[in-house]
């Protein structure tokens, strides 16, 4: 595709065939220069050697040359010897030293060239303002148009800003180049797997379109309105999400300040709910009204617990009574610890059942949430103790007495991940004039809903009003694994007059709060953005661990605000009122194309 700037003054002002047939010129050069680049590239796959050892071999070459040429001159110089009789190494380097030159010049020199000819033209109107890509205008393309973007020389091509009319696409679709077409006609007839696009372009962009469009060919339908571009797709390759298409917008609102702990903290929420940020601020307003918050963190350790067979259970009873032998625990925390330098053993705890060993290992794991660290101790322990344990049989790595995304009495009970308690005293005025509602109505409430309400229905964990509501929604924002808000929710609201029945004494107690500030999603650019906000981005340096369990505290403070804000809500008979007004769209969704 060609790309132009429109004419420039200087160019309007002379001869119209002269600047048209410079502006030829330079684009000309330009393509010329881009396909240098790629016969370079494409002569370097022809070797099938990984690129990086190709270009390390050359810089080997070019200093090994030089250094060994100045170490010759300096000795003929040192000897008064002529300096132009050569000798047969002498040429050999001089030819290494030019080859590799070369290469590198035309790997790197003019990628850089192209990256400063712009800067050095953006001052001449006469020139394309490439880098900048102020007024770029994509010339006619002769080829059909497609849904997807093309196999574009993207250092030449401006970048797709969003759409500011109201569509719902992120940006409107380029034209596919011929060989984007060719693939993905072999992806939907299944001769190239679409998980390995990115793997065999080299381009985690193109390989979303191209996916996406194969996607919609083969499926008859459209995937209008899920947005592709505007998003890093680089950042999630073998991390975050595999085989992408797109992304979905969920829109993220901030409740507070939120008062904890001496702090004011603005809680970043992202969510599809109408009301739920306003209530947790109006929340975070009572908390503020009334002197804060307070927090007290319990318990800070991620757990995993494989499973191993025994041929029976008298010898997994051996293994259970060798684990949990103090006298044994310094040289087995001394195997966990290898995997990691911020992973400690804390204990294990085993279960059997039959002749079957569950060994639950709980260990500390910094800012990060601890999953694969904890994993990976636990490897390191079983490899340890096959040697003494010939006839174990490791049946997984996870035998579900962790346990992780299910709710779990052993969770409830012993905790997983930072177990945290959060309580303010609500002043009774701001009980009546903020939260509309009086202090026993709330305790009343409280006990009728959150607790016996909670026993008659026989739940695990779930002694609250909407937990799981405030833990998603801050998970969603934050970049932590939703899926944890299984047992991330797991909450009992307490409520209690105290000062002689005039104020409100308000707490959550929450057992499993996971939680990472490193690692997984938290990492992509949206969702360090709110961690950043909360000042509790990336790994603490100071003090590891910290970041992490501040995020747990500050979940466990919006949880409050919640609580605190729907009970509310619900002792003045105010839900109903406030979702027919904040959570119901006017949209005719009949009207909206399938």
């Amino acid at each position: 595709m060609d790309i132009r700037r429109p004419p420039s003054k200087a160019m309007r002002s002379g001869k119209a065939g002269e600047p048209f047939k410079s502006y030829q010129n330079y684009s000309n050069n330009m393509k010329q220069q881009q396909q240098n680049l790629k016969a370079s590239s494409d002569a370097v796959l022809l070797l099938r050697v990984p690129l990086y050892i190709t270009n390390g071999i050359f810089f080997t070459l070019f200093f090994s040359a030089a250094y060994f040429l100045l170490h010759r001159w300096r000795e003929k110089i040192r000897t008064s010897a002529p300096l132009h009789i050569l000798s047969l190494s002498d040429i050999a380097a001089i030819v290494s030293l030019i080859a590799s030159f070369i290469y590198l010049l035309g790997f790197f020199g003019i990628g850089f060239l192209l990256s400063i000819i712009p800067r050095a033209s953006h001052d001449h109107e006469d020139a394309w303002d490439v880098h900048n890509n102020d007024h770029l205008i994509a010339k006619e393309d002769s080829r059909p148009p497609g849904p997807c973007a093309a196999a574009i020389d993207y250092s030449l091509v401006p970048p797709v800003l969003p759409c500011t009319n109201g569509s719902s696409n992120a940006a409107a679709p380029l034209p596919l180049s011929q060989d984007d077409e060719e693939i993905i006609k072999s992806v939907v007839s299944g001769s190239t797997p679409s998980y390995s696009l990115e793997a065999k372009l080299g381009d985690c962009r193109r390989a979303a379109a191209i996916r996406r469009e194969a996607l919609q060919r083969s499926s008859g339908r459209s995937l209008e309105g899920l947005p592709l571009e505007g998003f890093d797709y680089d950042s999630i390759l073998g991390q975050c999400c595999e085989m992408p298409v797109g992304y979905v917008q969920i829109p993220v609102g901030v409740a507070g300040p939120l008062f904890l702990d001496g702090k004011e903290y603005t809680v970043p929420m992202a969510t599809t709910e109408g009301c739920l940020v306003a209530s947790t601020n109006r929340g975070c307003k009572a908390i503020y009204a009334s002197g804060g918050a307070t927090t007290v963190l319990l318990r800070d350790g991620m757990t995993r617990a494989p499973v191993v067979r025994f041929s029976s259970a008298s010898r997994a009873a051996e293994l259970k009574f060798f684990l949990e032998d103090p006298l044994n625990f310094e040289s087995l925390s001394l195997v966990f610890n290898r995997s990691s330098r911020f992973g400690k053993l804390q204990y294990i705890k085993c279960a059997i059942a039959g002749k079957n060993l569950y060994m639950r290992f709980s260990c500390s794991t910094g800012d990060a949430m601890g999953m694969n660290m904890v994993s990976k101790g636990v490897q390191n322990v079983l490899d340890f103790l096959q040697d003494d344990f010939p006839d174990m049989d490791v049946i997984g790595i996870s035998g579900n007495f962790c346990s992780d995304k299910k709710p779990a009495a052993v969770n409830w009970i012993e905790g997983r991940g930072k177990s945290v308690v959060c309580e303010a005293i609500i002043k009774e005025e701001v009980v009546r004039k903020v939260l509309k509602t009086n202090v026993a109505a709330l305790v009343e409430l409280n006990m009728l809903k959150n607790l016996t309400g909670s026993a008659v229905a026989g739940v695990l964990g779930g002694f609250n009003a909407h937990a799981s509501n405030i833990v998603s929604a801050i998970y969603i924002a934050t970049g932590q694994d939703p899926a944890q808000n299984v047992e991330s929710s797991h909450c009992i609201t307490m409520m209690e007059a105290v000062n002689d029945g005039k104020d409100l004494h308000i707490s959550v107690t929450m057992p499993s709060i996971e939680v990472g500030t490193v690692g997984g999603g938290t990492q992509l650019a949206s969702q360090s953005a709110c961690l950043n906000l909360l000042d509790v981005k990336g790994a603490n340096r100071d003090s590891p661990g910290s970041n992490s369990r501040l995020l747990a505290t500050i979940v466990a403070g919006s949880v409050l605000a919640g609580e605190l804000s729907l009970m509310s809500a619900l002792a003045a008979g105010q839900l109903v009122k406030s979702h027919l007004k904040y959570n119901r769209s006017s949209k005719d969704m009949s009207k909206i194309s399938p």
